[in-house]
């Protein structure tokens, strides 16, 4: 399975620009199953160079573009070409290292790999292969896809689904310019040729040899789910959401009983059943949705185990159900997360479910006997910081693979043996990195008396702490935890002497749900406070100094770091963030835009309530700009982003150019030394939300960096 917290985060994370106004209503209009309307999908011919698109879905995956102010971001355009010139360069230069840093550290990680069977299928350059269990080279290897034979411009393969019989492959296709998507059907003879491709596919799953479940997105929303019989060439809609606060996807059980449809919301759920053995049969409701209660679910010896955050104390519970009295008075508890740790992920065995949790900083797995309600709890070494699951393990393995990560430590393969309970480390390292790296733990004591992690990075150096140039992340949003992944470029910046310090503070999800719910709706100023005492600590404990420390982050991160950039510009140099979410008021109360409903769960309704408005408007980034001295700022944003708005970022730069050639006439007899911050645009052509391409993320990265260290007086010193 993967009834994973990473499950609910996938589906509820990444919304930030909202879409359409409508009164609170917690009923859900659901149009139940199996409607006998058809969908126009078009059956290829068997030739794959003669593919083509189905109906209306021509000129391949088509961005949308939401900006206005045409004159302004041709400005923008032109001060980022004359000020890019300064950087080309340093920029060049790093990106360089970077690359070699890449190359010694480069991991198959995130790589996509699906095991069924006596097959494994994964994913390579942009082609799909299968080669047998144990055989995987280049000998051994078959191709069945290549995402350049497609008929779309820089298409990205982003989910392998095969059908039971190895019969059909299913390649989610997703536009690497934009948010847009597609489902390739591959049918799987001796030459593998393409049947069909489906547009606006979001998410799918086979039910059985010939019938396929999928989502369609529209708006950056999946509403509607359907079924194709491939065996009789036809399609028809499953289900349908009419309610726009709700996200719909899919999932198959891992003993792959159960086809669920997940009808979730940021805040509640809703799951529906399809037994894979009738998959025509109409879906049973496992639990109405109701307001507070969030749950997924899992299928085993005809019992539902579900992952729910209902009862005390908040946050997740296992519990499970019988098959056929699967309502909530039914539920049963089977085993409960502490108060304040956070449950990472969690995955579903034959007799056994492994928690992946993390409490006070430390990670490590509690081990769920379902035969005996027993629980096993492993420590695992402390300096890791995140997890990352073996993609889709076999329901009846006897081992759990995962990889332990730092941002400092390439993945290190882990195996857990749930039969002789024994963990076995996999890695071809002398020495984790982290031995020649400090790994500290902080805490800051937050305003209102909270206290606030921060884990801390640095490499033993001669050089004083206080010189160092420091460097800090944030994040603090729907409930999703800071990255802590490994990245090739903190290990560069590490050697150059800097310090890295990640600030987790509420908003976040490192301390469970609570943490998120103290910091979001009307508790968003505990996240900019947390951020403040982070800094104010750091530097009072002699890690650097206002002139050396910069700060990084990116999407809806972008608003506490926004807030932070307002209220204590003294306490930073310079700030770098990609795609920020700034304009928070103006978005909030704009019902063009996608997922306004889903957002005012995060935010608040400022559209009805004017509380929210003027709360928002409290520390909204782009509502707080004044005359001040303000620190260098970089933004680098995609042209065609849908969840951040183009046009409130250029508002936000003009205001704040404002406000900064302001300040400069009110001080310019009584501060004639000051120096005027660097405020640079980058609006990147093509590319969507905070997911470019390699070369275009490369290119960001060093860009950024470049400007990091040219503004903290360290051009020179790299």
């Amino acid at each position: 399975m993967h009834f994973r917290t990473k499950y609910f985060l996938r589906v509820l994370k990444p919304s930030i620009s909202p879409f359409n106004n409508c009164p609170k209503c917690f009923l859900s209009l659901v149009q139940r199953p199996f409607c006998q309307r058809e969908l126009q999908v078009c059956w290829f011919p068997k030739c794959f160079r003669n593919t083509y698109i189905v109906p209306g879905f021509q000129g391949g995956i088509q961005p949308r573009r939401f900006f206005s102010y045409k004159d302004l971001l041709k400005s923008e355009q032109a001060n980022w070409k004359a000020c890019s010139a300064n950087y080309t360069d340093l920029t060049e230069r790093i990106k360089r290292r970077l690359e070699a840093h890449y190359e010694k550290y480069s991991t198959s990680l995130h790589s996509l790999v699906v095991k069924l069977g006596e097959y494994v299928y994964f994913e390579e350059n942009g082609c799909i292969f299968r080669s047998k269990v144990g055989e995987i080279d280049e000998k051994n290897s078959e191709p069945l896809l290549s995402a350049e034979a497609l008929p779309f411009h820089d298409s990205l393969i982003h989910r392998i689904r095969i059908s039971p019989d190895h019969k059909y492959l299913a390649v989610g296709i997703k536009s690497a310019n934009s948010e847009e998507c597609a489902c390739v059907i591959v049918k799987l003879n001796a030459l593998p040729n393409v049947e069909c491709i489906i547009p606006d596919v979001y998410s799918f799953e086979w039910a059985t040899h010939d019938i396929l479940f999928y989502t369609i997105q529209k708006n950056l929303q999946c509403h509607d789910v359907y079924l194709s019989d491939f065996s009789k060439k036809c399609s028809r809609l499953v289900y349908k959401e009419q309610n726009a606060r709700y996200f719909v996807d899919l999932y198959l059980t891992k003993d792959k009983h159960f086809l669920t449809i997940n009808s979730n919301s940021k805040s509640t759920s809703e799951v529906w059943l399809v037994d894979c053995c009738y998959p025509l049969k109409t879906p049973l409701l496992v639990q109405e949705r109701t307001e507070g209660i969030i749950y997924h679910v899992e299928h085993r010896n005809n019992e539902l185990y579900i992952l729910t955050t209902v009862g005390d104390p908040i946050g997740y519970k296992l519990m499970k159900a019988p098959v056929d009295s699967c309502g909530l008075e039914n539920w049963r508890f089977v085993y409960t997360v502490k108060e304040k740790a956070k449950l990472v992920d969690l995955e579903m065995f034959k007799d056994h479910c492994v928690a992946f949790l993390k409490f006070s900083g430390q990670l490590y797995l509690d081990v769920i006997s379902l035969v005996s309600n027993s629980v096993f709890r492993i420590k695992l070494p402390a300096w890791a910081c995140s997890f990352e699951l073996e993609p889709r393990p076999e329901h009846t393995t006897s081992t759990c693979c995962f990889w332990l990560i730092s941002p400092v430590q390439p993945p290190v393969r882990f195996a857990y043996s749930l039969a002789d309970n024994r963990l076995v480390e996999h890695t071809t390292q002398e020495a984790p990195i982290t031995v020649n790296c400090h790994t500290i733990r902080l805490e800051a004591k937050s305003k209102d008396g909270t206290w606030v992690p921060i884990t801390v990075f640095h490499a033993a150096s001669s050089i004083e702490l206080c010189r160092r140039p420091l460097l800090i992340h944030v994040y603090g949003a729907y409930g999703i935890d800071l990255n802590m992944s490994f990245k090739a470029e903190n290990l560069m910046l590490i050697n150059d002497g800097w310090i890295l310090a990640f600030c987790h503070v509420r908003g976040g999800g490192e301390l469970g749900l609570g943490w998120h719910k103290d910091g979001c709706l009307k508790k968003k100023h505990n996240g900019i406070q947390d951020l403040q005492a982070c800094i104010r600590l750091l530097h009072e404990l002699g890690y650097s100094n206002p002139a050396r420390t910069a700060l990084r982050s990116l999407s809806a991160g972008g608003v506490i770091a926004g807030a932070l950039y307002n209220n204590d510009p003294h306490l930073i140099r310079a700030m770098a963030l990609q795609a920020p979410f700034l304009d928070v008021l103006n978005t909030m109360l704009d019902p063009h835009l996608p997922l306004t409903i889903e957002e005012q769960e995060e935010w608040g309704n400022p559209l009805i309530d004017e509380s929210y408005k003027e709360y928002i408007k409290n520390y909204c980034p782009y509502q707080n700009i004044r005359p001040q001295n303000y620190p260098s700022l970089f933004i680098t944003v995609s042209e065609n982003d849908q969840r951040v708005p183009l046009a409130g970022l250029l508002r936000f730069i003009c205001k704040l150019r404002k406000a900064v050639q302001n300040n400069a006439q009110l001080n310019s007899t009584d501060d004639k030394g000051l120096q005027a911050p660097n405020i640079i645009l980058d609006v990147q052509s093509g590319g969507s939300h905070c997911a470019p391409s390699w070369e275009e993320s490369l290119n960001q990265v060093a860009a950024q960096l470049a400007f990091l260290y040219n503004e903290l007086g360290l051009d020179k010193q790299e």
